[in-house]
Parts: structure tokens; sequence; C-alpha cells
């Protein structure tokens, strides 16, 4: 009977067409006339949006239509550079006088002020600037500035490759090298594969003045740029200032194109795998390019937008039912059909593996795919995600006037850069409503089918070495297997539409006492239950509540054996849903809903975290009510939450970072502290559902422990209902708690150590802190941020843009009140190691002169001028509603109150901020940790350097691959003739101890085999062919043998042409002569083969083999070519045999003969 009504239910649902507004899929989308858009004559576009979302400040953008895919090959780096530059001099503002001037007004380089730079575009940014004090204005000519006129001298170029170098040295990890190798298959082997935007250190190390400026004269142009101004500003105004004051800027006589990178097509899939010693987990990435469209979008762009985010929302929900399963071969896997550069469209799939179940976890992810494109979704499965639509749409539109400024310059960037409607939301609502309400299920059901296709495939391994590595054979073998399993059947939504609360019998309380305080506006509502609510009604952001809950206790009253089990605590309920639902179900249950929950342990407390619309506060409610009364744990749950730790213990096993973080902690609390503890097996063994489970019914089965607070648009005569029958009907009991103290002390009050980490990119990595007791007050709590930030000041100024010595230091003050009254200040940068200890000597300097009273009063005027920005900042968010409750019955004081924050900030000085510095530092805890690396990581990095640079020579645009390989076929007899050839047979002697070794090959287009024998007497046969590879008739390993296989052909080389693992890496110096390198990355066997420039000759071949831990690296030399034939061969081979170096001479060679099935 349900299943019928809910069948029918939606049926009418879908033919409601007749009612409907019929929809124009071309008609134009409806565009937002509050963004006032115009064109100037010089070709520059600008952007005004008006908004107060927070009040009395703009934010300033400049959009250059600019990226790292422009650059030439002897540019690499340029683009980036450039956007580093426009913060060291422009014609109004010398040096650092951006940053200066704003900075007196309050704003914090690189969260106020900032800039990116993309593959296609520069972007910069002057984030929620006053708008009193001229500063519209100097915004503007700072934004005119950015445009035209940046100085680039000599001197600030010079100073700034330093520091460039140090941001590449920082990003540097595993995850970055392997992204590295894998880029060309990402990117279709297109520039983009080439140009990623850090650029190659050696041209940002020595490129020429004149390139950089040739690149900003040639690309930072008026019809290649846009400027964006969002705001609590008056538009026409600012448009007035905008075409005074940006038309005077020429534009560019006969500019260059501005070229689009197209990605090629492929019919046949692109394959790789990227691996590093750093990285110890796997990941898949399946991909299916499309052409993309710039043209105007309509309201068929909006049809198919609608569709795919019903079916990735509806996929994506399908998979994170499988990762439930503690049996499920993977972690996680996404799914998304969306743009992925400007010319290209992606559908991608990203597996995340267990360990070692690479095959496994494809097939899988790749199975729900193909469920999904054969048999499309259930009828429920797309009502509940309309709905999910539906109240997304909604929502927004209700929050229509606290959209950030962030997220209108993301329309406008999309608009400028890409095309992209700016829609107007309401009306687009109502065209989005008509879609769906007139959406026919087979188009649904449709969508995936044209775009998965079979040609422009990829797919991007991420492999770890001595794993079951999936392999292009391998996958394609899963690939064949899956789409024609006959055995695929549709899904079955076995959802039963259950409310979040049937079944569950609430018995509701009452409010007993309700007390308003004037003070600071808000309603305390006490429960029959004796549980506290603090209310205050806020609309600074609409259609938004927010609700927290608090109780003193955490990890310190837990027995220091059971933490472990603590820290899974909260994840077991995650993972285990709420109430009667499992964390598969429960988004079901709240389709169309916005409402969530969350609880937390710390170390001092407990809390539950819940958010809703307006609307939905009930819901909300009602999640907060089952989080005491009836939270969900499930063993499959804990089981598959334990798959994740087992996961991301093999993760980190080889990070550095985490080797850091781990050697941090033992070396300042000792190897076996009960409590500061690494995370390794021992900790994970200690791990218990059944404890986990414990602690949290212990930790949360008090609710009049807890203290509430509820903030938002929510109005007082509607939550008290809910109040009386979700919040006053918990069971509660007279139990009050405290936390105890759990502080720890470090091993010794002084600390000074060097550790030695092996590392792939060697950096040094420091970690300085100073700790005092101090007693608390709010004074002192803004002395310690002030302080902080002054270092935060000093250290950009000494450590990144004097010394060029790191991207970035991190400084940090403060003051705890609980456990212990204690300050501290703490500081951390990587940088280059043999600069390492100049500059932890300036860390410590800058501390002493400080402490000494050598404080800039600048430093100080642009510190707490920021705080004075940043709480009118906030107190346009709800949130701030939110703190000062907390605040106020939390921690005694309200913050409203000028005494405690606008009367010490206006009363701080630099003797107030000597004495502070100077109380904490001395007699102070200290300790000074700097990570090395090891003497045989910096002689591998610099042996790699070596080899690099030989590799530098530019090679011209007309050389490739297979230019390269073709130019070695016509050397040794003509490419065609080559290519024609049917077979070959080569045989080698050489003398060794006395013996007579010969090694005899035969090749044909498809088949190998190589026999090596001395005295006469065989002692290896390989043979090979595309069904695997045998040696002495014994098969090798399908991962090793599948990349040997890559080498069939008449000669080797045929197949690197069709190896897209294989790439043209260089040009390296050989016995003075240049060679092109040809170099072939596998997860076993790597090759680089080295092919004379001015012959074309093959000269030297060098093999890698890494099987086991173990790595064996061969070379082979090539020269005195000779003919047999009219095809020359080697005459001459050099390798080695052990440690013994070995000629071998050429004896014999035949082409189309001597060669039979038999051989092989």
């Amino acid at each position: 009977m349900r299943k019928f009504y809910c069948l029918s239910f939606f049926a009418l649902i879908l033919s409601f067409n007749t009612f409907a507004q019929k929809v124009n899929l071309e008609e134009p989308l409806p565009v937002n006339q509050k963004i006032k858009k115009g064109v100037l004559e010089n070709g520059m576009t600008y952007y005004i949006y008006n908004t107060d979302v927070t009040k009395n400040a703009a934010s300033y953008y400049i959009i250059q239509n600019v990226g790292s895919v422009l650059e030439n090959d002897d540019q690499q780096g340029l683009a980036h550079f450039l956007e580093h530059m426009a913060f060291n001099g422009t014609k109004n503002f010398a040096g650092k006088g951006i940053l200066n001037t704003l900075q007196k007004h309050g704003a914090v380089f690189g969260k106020d002020i900032n800039a990116y730079t993309g593959f296609d575009e520069t972007v910069y940014n002057l984030d929620n600037i006053p708008t009193k004090d001229g500063l519209v204005d100097t915004a503007l000519l700072i934004l005119n500035d950015w445009s035209n006129y940046l100085l680039l001298t000599d001197e600030e170029i010079d100073a700034e490759r330093g520091v460039i170098k140090e941001e590449w040295r920082t990003r540097q990890n595993g995850q970055m090298r392997i992204l590295e190798q894998t880029l060309p298959v990402m990117f279709g082997n297109s520039k983009y594969s080439e140009r990623l935007p850090i650029g190659l250190m050696d041209i940002v190390e020595g490129f020429e003045y004149k390139a950089l400026r040739d690149f900003y004269h040639d690309w930072y142009r008026t019809d290649l740029q846009a400027i964006a101004i969002v705001g609590d500003i008056d538009v026409d105004e600012i448009e007035q200032k905008i075409i005074k004051q940006f038309s005077n800027i020429p534009a560019v006589e006969n500019p260059k194109e501005r070229f689009l990178v197209e990605i090629p097509d492929n019919e046949e899939m692109l394959f790789t795998v990227g691996m590093d010693e750093e990285v110890t987990t796997s990941n898949i990435s399946f991909t299916i390019n499309h052409p993309r469209s710039l043209a105007d979008q309509t309201v068929k762009d909006l049809k198919e937008s609608l569709i795919n985010s019903m079916v990735r929302t509806m996929l994506s929900s399908r998979i994170s039912e499988i990762t439930e399963k503690p049996d499920a071969p993977f972690m996680a896997a996404r799914f998304n059909y969306g743009n992925f550069v400007r010319t290209k469209k992606q559908l991608s799939l990203a597996v995340y593996p267990k360990p070692n179940q690479q095959h496994e976890a494809f097939k899988a992810a790749l199975t729900e795919l193909n469920r999904a494109v054969k048999f499309g979704f259930t009828e429920a499965e797309i009502s509940r995600t309309i709905a999910q639509i539906k109240n997304n749409y909604e929502t927004q539109i209700a929050k229509i006037n606290d959209i950030s400024h962030g997220r209108i310059i993301r329309t406008i960037q999309q608009n400028y850069l890409e095309n992209e409607t700016m829609t107007d939301l309401v009306e687009e609502y109502e065209i989005a409503k008509n879609i769906l309400e007139t959406i026919d299920l087979e188009e649904v059901n449709n969508f995936l089918k044209p775009l998965y296709t079979k040609n422009n495939r990829a797919i991007v391994v991420t492999g770890v070495k001595g794993n079951n590595n999936l392999t292009k054979e391998s996958t394609l073998a899963i690939i064949n297997e899956v789409e024609n399993d006959n055995s695929i059947t549709a899904y079955k939504d076995s959802f039963s539409g259950k409310t979040l609360i049937s079944g569950v019998e609430i018995n509701e309380g009452k409010i007993v006492s309700e007390n308003f305080n004037k003070e600071i506006e808000a309603t305390t509502f006490t429960l029959s239950n004796g549980i506290k609510v603090h209310y205050k009604f806020a609309d600074k952001n609409e259609n938004d509540v927010k609700l927290s809950a608090i109780s003193y206790g955490g990890n310190s009253l837990i027995d220091d054996v059971l933490l472990a089990s603590a820290a899974l605590t909260t994840g077991v309920a995650q993972f285990s849903g709420l109430g009667d639902f499992s964390r598969t179900d429960l988004p079901k249950v709240l389709a169309g809903k916005t409402a969530s929950t969350s609880v937390n342990i710390s170390s001092l407390s407990e809390s539950v975290s819940g958010s809703s619309s307006t609307k939905d506060v009930e819901t909300m409610l009602q999640m907060v009510y089952l989080t005491f009364e009836k939270p969900r744990f499930e063993e499959d749950a804990y089981k598959v939450l334990m798959e994740n730790v087992k996961n991301y213990l093999i993760r980190r096993s080889e990070n550095i970072s985490e080797k850091m973080n781990d050697s941090l902690t033992t070396t300042l609390y000792g190897k076996n502290h009960p409590t500061q503890r690494i995370f390794n097996q021992d900790l994970v063994d200690e791990m218990s559902f059944e404890k986990s489970k414990q602690i949290y019914l212990e930790r949360f089965n008090n609710a009049a422990d807890f203290e509430f607070f509820i903030v938002g648009d929510v109005e007082k005569e509607s939550l008290k209902p809910l109040l009386e029958k979700y919040i006053a009907s918990l069971d509660t009991n007279q139990e009050m708690e405290m936390w105890k103290d759990n502080s720890v002390n470090w091993v010794s009050n002084a600390i000074d150590k060097d550790i030695f980490l092996k590392m792939e990119d060697p950096k040094s990595s420091v970690r300085v802190s100073y700790k005092n007791n101090m007693k608390y007050s709010l004074k002192n709590a803004m002395l310690a941020k002030a302080l902080g930030d002054i270092l935060q000041l000093r250290y950009t100024e000494t450590l990144r843009e004097e010394e060029g010595g790191t991207y970035g230091a991190s400084a940090r003050s403060s003051i705890s009140k609980r456990p212990i009254n204690e300050a501290s200040i703490s500081v951390s940068f990587d940088c280059d190691p043999e600069k390492v200890e100049k500059l932890v000597g300036i860390v410590h300097n800058e501390i002493k002169k400080i402490a000494n009273g050598d404080i800039q009063q600048l430093d100080l005027d642009k510190t707490l001028t920021n705080y004075k920005k940043e709480r009118e900042d906030q107190k346009n968010y709800n949130r701030y509603d939110m703190s000062l409750l907390r605040n106020f019955y939390r921690e005694d004081y309200n913050m409203n109150d000028p005494e405690n924050f606008e009367e010490i900030v206006n009363n701080i000085t630099i003797k107030d901020i000597q004495k502070y510095t100077k109380n904490l530092v001395t007699n102070a805890k200290t300790y000074e940790v700097i990570f090395k690396p090891t003497e045989e990581s910096i002689l591998k990095a610099a042996a790699a350097a070596k080899k690099a640079s030989e590799k530098s020579v530019a090679i011209a645009d007309d050389v490739t691959k297979q230019s390269v390989i073709d130019g070695y076929f016509n050397a040794i007899g003509g490419a065609d003739k080559i290519k024609a050839l049917e077979s070959t047979l080569v045989t080698y002697e050489a003398e060794v101890m006395g013996s007579v070794i010969s090694s005899t090959e035969k090749r044909t287009a498809t088949k190998y085999a190589n026999e090596t024998s001395m005295g006469g007497n065989v002692m290896q046969k390989i043979v090979m062919s595309k069904d695997g590879v045998t040696m002495n008739k014994q098969p090798l390993p399908e991962n090793m043998a599948s990349e040997m296989t890559n080498t069939l052909g008449t000669f080797l080389e045929m197949g690197l042409l069709n190896n897209e693992n294989s790439k043209l890496s260089g040009i390296e110096s050989l016995d003075g002569k240049d060679a092109y390198v040809i170099s072939t990355k596998g997860e076993i066997v790597s090759t680089d083969i080295y092919f004379d420039v001015e012959t074309g000759l093959k000269v030297k071949e060098v093999q890698t083999v890494s099987m086991g831990g173990q790595t064996q690296k061969t070379e082979a030399t090539y020269s005195d070519y000779k003919e047999f034939n009219g095809v020359k061969f080697a005459g001459t081979k050099t390798g080695s045999l052990g440690p013994q170096k070995v000629e071998f001479k050429l004896i014999d060679a035949k082409v189309n003969e001597g060669v039979s099935e038999e051989d092989f």
C-alpha cells in the first residue's frame, strides 16, 4: 500500500507539466541587475555590487585573464613571480608601500591583502577595507597601479627570487612530486602539464630582468583585465571614479592573441602511475574529458546543471552507502561532472582504496558508475533530491542579503573569465522549479550515457612501492569486465520513509522561569529538568540559527588508559548515525531540510553544536534530543572507522610532516608519556568499541551539566514550545562536573636539539617556543595576541623580505586561562638548510629586542588598528552574539562593555608590550628544535639537481618524442623502412674471465626473445609477448611484465612511440655532445634512453629496476654502428656484468630472416 502511494505521488509530480509553466530552453538566463557591469573604451571591464553584509567596508579585486599557461618555455614561473612583484613597488606605492598603507588601517597581509596565480588567471584582492579615511580612493589607486604601473626594479626582483624559492621548498612533498609525475596524463600531454604556476627554480633564480618585464607588458593589459568592487558603497559614485581613474590606462597596440590551450582528444586510454618514497597510500582517478562551451548560457544550460546536480548527489549517496560497509574495498570514492579547464568539462571518479586493494576498489567504484549509466535512478532517489535542491534554493534566497563578498566575487570572476551568467537567484529559482516540476524521468536516467564515452579517457594512479599497483593492462581488464558484466542489476532503495523521531516517545517538560538580561539583550530559560538555555535573537545573518551546549570535563576526567578510545568516541557516534537511522539513511530522512548537529570532546570540556535554517529549528532540536537520549553505536560503523584509522596510520608512516610532529612530541615529553603520545600501532591497539561507547555515555549522560546557547532569527515565542518538547524532556540528574588540571611538563626546562631526517627534497624546519607562568587577564590576553602579531610583522620583514630565507614564518603568542595560567610564544618556519642557523638567530633576536623595548610604534599601531577593525567586522555576524553569550555566562565578562575591549586596546603602549614580553622570557622554559636533512638526503638532492641542470638545455618547439625516434630510425636506415620491418635478429659476444658470453636477441612486432649463453651453455632465456613475460620458462610478476612489454617491436624504440609514460624529458651533455633524453617512468622498471642530437643515433641507455625495497641501476653505451642488409646496428655495446664492465661486439645481424615462431 505504502509503495503504491509513493509511486503514485511521484507520478503526480512528474505529470505536473500539464499545469506548470512551459519552459523555453533557448531563453537566456535572467541576469542579476544588482551587479553593475561595464566596459571602458580601453577594453577594461568593471563590476560593482552594493551590499552591507559587512558594514562600512568594501573589497577590491583585479582579475587578470593571464596565467602560467601563457608562459613560453623559458618563462616558466614568471606569471607567479609577477604576482609577487605587485606587492614590491608600484608607481604610487614604492617598495612595500601597498602593505604599509593598508596595514595602518588594520588590513593584514595574507588575510585581507593577497593574490593567487592559476593556469589561466591571476587574481589580486583587497578584502574588507574600511570605506572611511579616503580608503576607497586608495584602494582604487592600488588596482590602477596593479593594472599597468608595476615598477619591477632590479633590486626588488632579485630580493624576491629567494622568497619564491622558499615557497617552492615549503610546498615540495611526496604528493607534489607525484603530481609532477602524473601531470602529462592528467592534462593529456597539453601545455597545462608543463605549466605548474610555481615554475622551474632554475628559471626563477636566473631569468633576466627583461624577461619579466616583457611578460608583464605582453599580458597585463586592459583588454585582459576586470576590476570588481563589492561592499558598502554607492554604485554610481564608484562607477564615476572608475571611469575617471581607469580610462586613462592606454590599451596595448597590436596585442598578442590570448589563446586558449586545448587538451587533445585521445582514442586510446591514457594511463600513468606516480610513486614516491614518502607516499604510502594510493588513490585512483578515472576521467573522461568532454568539450566545454563558453557561449552565452540559456535555460538549457540551467536544466543540464540541475540534472547534473541531481545525478551527482544520487550517485555520491550510493557510493557513500558502500563506504559504510566494513568489507568495502575503498575508504571513499568521489564522483563529479564539471568544469575542468577553459575548453574542457570532465567526468571524474576518484577512488581511495584500502591498503593494497587498488584492483578491488576500482572495480567496485566503477561498478556503481556503470550501474547508474545502465539503469539510472529510482523514483524515490529523484524525489528526495528534488526536495533537497529546492530546499537549497530557498535557503539561499532567504540569506540573499547575507551573501559574502567572496561569493559575489566568485560569481563575477566566473562571468569574466568563463562567461558564466550572473543570474538573479530569485528568477532562476522560478525557472528551476518549472524545470524540476516538468522534468522527465528518462532525461535524468539517460544523463550519464552520452558522458560515459570510450574515448578521451585517462587513469592516474598514485601507487605505493611494493604494493600490487594497477597497471594499464589490469585497469583495461577491469573496465572491460565491468562494462560487460550482465550480472549488474538496478539499485534498490530500501529506505522506509520514516521521520526523524518516528516511534520516539518524548515526555515534554516546562519552562519554569524566563529572565531577560538588558545588558546583553538576552533571555535565560530555566527548564523543569534543570537545564538553562540562553537565547538571543539575531538577524544579522538571515535564516541562520546556531546552538551550542557546553559542559566542563572532557578528557581531563577520562583515565589515561582510556584516552586512545576517547580519541575515537565522537567519530564512532558520527559514523553510526543517529537515533533509528544509520549514517546512510540519516541524509535521506533530512532531505529537504537544513539542519545538522555534531559532538566534540576536548581537553577540558564536551560540547554539542547545532545549525539550521529558521524553518528547520525543530529538526535541529530533535537531533539534539537524540544526541543525548538516543545516540547510535554500531560495531560495523566502528569497523569502518578503524579501517580509516588503519589507512591513516599507513599514510602517515613516511610523511615528513608527521615524522617531525612525532619527533617533536617525543623530544618534549619523552617516549612513554601517558597522555602525550604519538599516533602509532600501540595506540591503535588500545582502541575499543565498547570503551568508546562507554566514554560517550558518561560524557553526555547529564544534559543539565551542559549550558545551552541559541542565537539566530528564530522568534522567542516560536522557540519556547520547542525547548519544552525537546530540551526540557531530556533526562538529567543533579551531578555537576568540573575539569581537572591535566597540564603536562616538558622533559626539560631548556631543550635544544637538531633532528636529522631522510628527505626527498631537503629542507630545514624550525620550531621555537617560550613559556612561563603568568596571571590571566583580558589585558594580558590582548598583550599576548599583540606580541604574536608584532613578531609576525617583524619576521615577515626580516626572515622573508630582507633574508629571502623563508616563504613565511608563523609567530603566535597566547595566554591560557585553564587548566593553568601560562603565557607562551611559538615560532615555526621552513627554510634552506644552509641558512637555518642565521635565521634562528634572527628569531631569538627579534624577541629579545621587544623585551628590551625596541618596538616600532608603527608595528604596534598596525596591530591595534587591526583589532578594532576586526571587532567592527565581527559585529556584522550572528557568531559575534554567540561569543557574547558564551563569554558573559561562562567567562563572566561582557564583550560589549568598552572596558573589556576598546579601553584595553586604546591604552596599550610600547612599555606594556615590553613588560609583558620581558616577564614571559625571563627564566622561561624554552625549546629550539630544528629538523634537518641527513647528509645522504643532501647528496642525493645535489646529484638530482646536477642531472636536472645537465638536461636544462632548451628543446626547440618542433622537437618531440616522435621526431627524436624518427630521427634515430632515419639514421639507421630510414624511418619508413625500419617501421616496415617484420623481424630483426642480432648477436653480440664478449669475453669475460676467459669465457665467451653470447647474447642473441630476436624481435617481431609483437614478440621478443633473448638467449644468453656462456661456453655454449644457455644461462638465461627471456621470452616476451603481449600475454606476459617468462624468464627460463617462469612467468614474471604481472606489474613487471606489463612494463617490459611496452618495449615490444622490431626495435624497442617502436614501443616507446605508443607508451604514454615515455616522455622527451630534456637534453643532456654526454662527453661534450648534446643528447636528447627519452624517459620512461614505471613502477618497477624505469629507463632513460639518449639519442645524439647531431647524428640521431642512440648512444646510451640507463635502466633502473626497483623491487622489494631494492634498487638496481645498469648502464649501456652504444657506438661504432655497422650496416647489415641496409640497417645499422651498434657495433659495440658496453655494459656491466656484476662489478665488471663488459664490452660486447656485434657478431651478426639480420632483418626479415632468421626468426620463427619456434623462437618464442
